[in-house]
């Protein structure tokens, strides 16, 4: 144990004693509620149910209540509190064809089949600070939510109608899917396993790295072929039945995007595809998801790595928030004796340099005498 931090516990509980202190702030307030939380900091609660890898909003209402509004503390708990959970089973894949539509958009198609649907977005705000929401007034009135289960025609579809865009992907017969919360990472890595590790990245890392790739540091020209944030059922097979139920309905954002590809030896010139598909309302983190995609898809295509977006390695193991914020947050730990054997070698270096000068001084005088 470090000497100085012998009697820890009661500092320690101290802090746990100010923290919560902090997080209540002004007793003259009323506490926020977590049904408030949900329902008004929806996108907040999405981000944490993201890349917390856990779809569950009051649970990730309570972690953004616990820790202050501070979204990577609230995704480390979410995801603690996964470990502990049993599991019973695998979903199957969501057909997103299929999807309860509240937003729907193309940048390709003007008259898209079905119609645009731009839903609740901020395009279109004016980005001024709103002082009428400084009061507990209630601005607006609601809106009567069309429903529509009919499905709707993707974007990739038509383009896959004139043989313009890469087949939809197909995994070989007997393949398993990867579960990276299970199996420890493996480069070089299959796309399914990458894409988990996408969906649950930082949104701040991938979006920085999906701007990179605007920007000239990989070889893509995106277009957004379609986002779409809506319900989606998730069925699971039950085998003593020997048919699939749906235990429910969650929201997630989908965006394809649309790239151009000038083709080689084994692949004639057409549209390629980057993915993104996350949990909730989160359109921002889904495009930047599908431009990294598309970025890593790189040696597939045969395409020059010259970029870090291109580089599978560097992403993947750098985009998880939690791990990044465990290497860089536990320099916060003590290092007291590392630090001191540092601090003695650069001691002993600073002695050899001085002696180092001194004699190069001697020398030049010596010289300069025997002149």
């Amino acid at each position: 144990m470090y000497v100085a931090v012998k009697g820890g516990e009661t500092a320690i509980a101290n802090a746990h004693t100010l923290l919560a202190d902090k997080r209540r702030g002004d007793r003259n307030l009323p506490t926020i509620a977590i049904e408030q939380i949900m329902e008004q900091l929806t996108l907040a609660v999405d981000r944490v149910m993201a890349e917390g890898s856990l779809y569950d909003r009051e649970l990730a209402a309570i972690a953004l209540k616990q820790t202050r509004g501070d979204m990577i503390e609230a995704i480390f708990i979410v995801r603690a509190h996964r470990t502990t959970l049993p599991r019973f089973g695998y979903s199957k894949p969501i057909d997103t064809g299929k999807m309860l539509v509240t937003r729907r958009i193309s940048a390709t198609y003007k008259d898209l089949p079905g119609g645009q649907l731009l839903g609740p977005t901020f395009d279109y705000t004016h980005r001024l600070i709103d002082p009428s929401l400084a009061g507990d007034s209630e601005p607006g009135q609601p809106v009567e939510k069309e429903s529509d289960d009919a499905a709707v025609l993707r974007v990739s579809e038509i383009l896959a109608h004139e043989n313009l865009i890469e087949a939809d992907g197909q995994m070989p017969a007997g393949h398993l899917t990867g579960d990276i919360t299970r199996t420890p990472l493996e480069f070089p890595m299959e796309r399914d396993s990458r894409l988990q590790a996408l969906a649950r990245g930082d949104e701040g890392f991938l979006l920085a790295l999906g701007y990179s790739t605007q920007r000239g540091y990989a070889r893509t020209h995106p277009f957004a072929g379609e986002i779409r944030i809506g319900e989606v059922d998730i069925e699971i097979d039950v085998p003593e039945l020997g048919i699939s139920l749906s235990i429910g309905r969650i929201q997630v954002t989908e965006c394809q995007m649309v790239n151009q590809f000038k083709g080689s030896a084994k692949q004639p010139p057409q549209f390629t595809r980057g993915y993104g598909l996350v949990f909730g309302q989160s359109e921002r983190k889904s495009m930047a998801m599908a431009l990294v995609d598309r970025a890593l898809r790189a040696r597939e295509f045969e395409e020059d790595v010259v970029a870090p977006s291109q580089d599978e390695e560097f992403v993947i193991s750098h985009s998880d928030n939690v791990q990044s914020t465990g290497f860089v947050e536990h320099l916060k730990l003590p290092h007291y004796v590392d630090f001191q054997a540092e601090l003695d070698l650069v001691r002993r270096m600073r002695v050899e340099y001085e002696a180092m000068k001194a004699g190069a001084v001697d020398d030049i005088v010596r010289k300069e005498a025997a002149e």
